[in-house]
């Protein structure tokens, strides 16, 4: 028998997916001005994306190859924008979820010359402005109005990635020519889950952020007027459930659930501590090393919602206001301010780990200044009725008493101060991060004051806190004083330290309470002259030298009573009964302008502000890659 003139094809060792054939021929280079037939879009949009493939594909073309490539990229997105706004099922999210990955690989791209190589990429040119009107046209219809929740969120995703990817060049002013904030609050409205919000309230962040300091953004001044409180909740409802995840990161890596009741925590617990063997509670074993790395890469990209949650509070009190009194539908579930506070505790813990890291606290301490600085906001979190339970940090020494009950939010915010100040001490002092702590914790104790508001706090800790935070400045003096805001950072110590000492009466809970800060004073005397004298604080009438007139007014009585001249050591009980017969021949300076302080304007923090947003921006464009 003849042999058959018919042969068999050996089958392919790998198959490939027809659509990688199809990208493959979108972005070959030999025929890049080839106008791709209506035939090859047709099919192009009914087979199922392969991300991860498109991706490859795109990432492996250089730049400046992407540019001569730029008519079939701007195809692809004639293409996709006709066949999204036709709304037929699947095609549209096919092209949808092909744009935004095209547009992830595509523009994050270092191009020589970003906004016009950009601009070229997508839509040349020539015809940018009617290219680009039509797509965010058609983003801000399917965002709206889409025929589904899993549509809009891909709308919004898309959205996120082309103001993330040109962020830094003009893109973006196309989103604010066309103003997107009624959609996208619309699209929260209808959102089904948590999860669902993220993306647009990131979005919202970026684009209220978009040369905010260079002419007047309209989504700046769209979140001023805002007052819809349902959507409102939505939003810091899924902030909350967000903050618990962030915070959980941390979490994974060292578990720091306080231990069981131990003799020193219940005697701490019930007012008892100084009889507690030690003077702190038991504590976690701290984390091993090799954690250092693992922590360093925290927080996750999720937390540049702290930018959004910043301009809402920033300039919405009504945001505000539903921050601190929403309440979640199950008792046992965690309370949005609750989450918001518990994550800021572990941030302030491991500020010091990045540059990153301390970008967020800073803006954390911007939301909780704005909160404070409102009279009628502070009021609330001092109040009973807002008492509310946060787990904070102990994943490293120093710690804190521990809280065993519901407390009111002011106490826990107390405490996030403390925590700050006690773990990022470095010779290379972040001194904004400390001007920021210290000016919350004045802010909050001059209101005490003249509110006459007494809280239930382990006071004592604040002295010790602020106290040794000045021999750590002595100790570091010239690294500090190389820092040419430190001046303001050190102002702002003493004026605190001295305010509570004139004003303590009003707002300390008993008179031990106030005993024990002139003690701790006492004790610090010749710290205090050395301070001074080393930082140029010899003012005769000024907050320093009243602080060591009150110590050496008490060092005096007690060496009197037979301390340094007797040898002799006096008892706590001795030491309680010569500070309450001082006060009878205690002189103490006004606190009359100790507690003044300057009112939050953004314009003040213009520089900071901007590093954040580049921050934001950065972890915009990997959350992308995750909602």
């Amino acid at each position: 028998m003849e042999p058959s003139p018919l042969t068999q094809d050996s089958r392919p060792e790998i198959f490939q997916p027809k659509i990688i054939r199809l990208y493959e021929s979108l972005f070959r280079e030999d025929d890049e001005d080839t106008e791709l037939s209506d035939g090859f879009w047709q099919e192009f949009f009914l087979h199922r994306p392969d991300s991860a493939g498109l991706k490859r594909i795109l990432d492996s073309i250089p730049p400046d190859e992407m540019l001569h490539l730029q008519s079939h990229s701007q195809q692809l997105v004639r293409r996709a924008i006709q066949r999204i706004r036709q709304g037929k099922s699947p095609s549209d999210e096919v092209a949808l979820e092909t744009l935004t990955v095209f547009l992830d690989a595509a523009l994050t791209k270092k191009y020589t010359n970003p906004s016009s190589d950009i601009i070229s990429v997508l839509a040349g040119l020539h015809d940018a402005d009617a290219v680009m009107t039509d797509f965010i046209a058609m983003l801000d219809t399917v965002i709206r109005n889409g025929r589904s929740i899993p549509l809009r969120l891909k709308a919004v995703r898309a959205t996120l990635s082309i103001t993330a990817a040109g962020f830094h060049t003009a893109l973006p002013s196309y989103f604010t020519h066309r103003d997107l904030f009624p959609s996208l609050m619309k699209y929260v409205q209808d959102c089904e889950n948590s999860d669902q919000i993220i993306p647009a309230f990131y979005l919202l962040g970026l684009l209220t952020n978009y040369n905010k300091f260079e002419f007047q953004n309209p989504y700046r001044l769209r979140l001023d007027d805002f007052v819809n409180d349902a959507i409102i909740q939505k939003i810091i409802g899924s902030f909350g459930d967000h903050c618990l995840r962030l915070r959980d990161a941390y979490v994974a890596v060292q578990d720091d659930l306080p231990e069981g009741w131990t003799l020193g925590s219940t005697l701490n617990y019930i007012g008892l501590g100084a009889l507690a063997p030690g003077s702190r509670p038991s504590t976690p074993t701290p984390a091993a090393e090799d954690t250092k790395s693992l922590f360093a890469a925290l927080p996750g990209p999720e937390i540049g919602i702290l930018l959004s949650t910043y301009d809402f509070a920033n300039a919405n009190k009504v945001f505000c206001s539903s921050l601190i009194a929403l309440q979640p539908e199950k008792k046992t579930d965690t309370s949005p301010l609750s989450a918001y506070l518990s994550l800021t505790s572990y941030l302030f813990q491991h500020a010091h780990r990045s540059t990153r890291a301390a970008l967020y606290s800073y803006l954390s301490l911007f939301i909780i200044q704005i909160l404070v600085e409102d009279q009628l906001l502070l009021k609330r979190l001092c109040s009973d009725d807002n008492k509310l339970s946060v787990r904070l940090c102990r994943q490293r020494q120093p710690y804190l008493p521990l809280a065993r009950s519901d407390r009111v939010p002011t106490t826990v915010i107390l405490d996030l101060m403390l925590d700050g100040i006690n773990h990022n001490l470095r010779r290379r002092l972040d001194v904004d991060f400390y001007s920021l702590c210290l000016g919350i914790l004045l802010r909050i104790l001059s209101y005490l004051s003249r509110a006459k508001v007494r809280l239930a706090y382990h006071w004592s800790e604040v002295w010790r806190t602020l106290l040794s935070f000045v021999r750590f400045l002595m100790t570091y003096e010239s690294d500090v004083k190389s820092n040419y805001k430190s001046s303001e950072m050190i102002n702002a110590l003493v004026s605190l330290l001295a305010f509570a000492l004139s004003s303590g009466e009003n707002f300390l809970p008993d008179p031990a309470s106030y005993d024990d800060l002139f003690y701790k004073l006492t004790e610090s005397g010749d710290v205090l002259v050395k301070f001074r004298d080393a930082f140029g604080l010899s003012s005769q009438n000024g907050p320093t030298q009243s602080l060591i007139n009150v110590s050496a007014h008490y060092q005096s009585l007690l060496d009197g009573e037979g301390g340094k001249s007797k040898g002799k050591h006096l008892s706590p009980l001795e030491v309680s009964k010569v500070i309450k017969q001082g006060y009878e021949t205690l002189s103490i300076d006004s606190s009359e302008g100790l507690d003044r302080w300057e009112k939050f304007r953004e314009a003040d923090r213009k520089t900071l502000l901007k590093r954040i947003a580049r921050a934001a921006v950065d972890d915009a464009k990997l959350i992308n890659d995750d909602v």
